[in-house]
């Protein structure tokens, strides 16, 4: 790669993970919310992301 083509692609990098994340919504229904008890985990927490990274890696 050229310098500039790897510049640019840091630029790009740097920008993305710059964005904060949004919070995730439990849920557009209350009623949802009431039946599930709020027991599960919302999507986006660390634990989620946690437990995705290690389904990819092999042990």
């Amino acid at each position: 790669m050229k310098d500039a083509q790897i510049a640019a692609l840091i630029r790009k990098t740097a920008a993305k993970a710059s964005q904060p994340k949004k919070p995730a919504r439990a849920s557009f229904d209350s009623t949802l919310e009431a039946t599930r008890g709020g027991k599960e985990p919302i999507d986006g927490t660390d634990a989620e992301q946690i437990f995705k990274e290690m389904k990819k890696r092999e042990f």
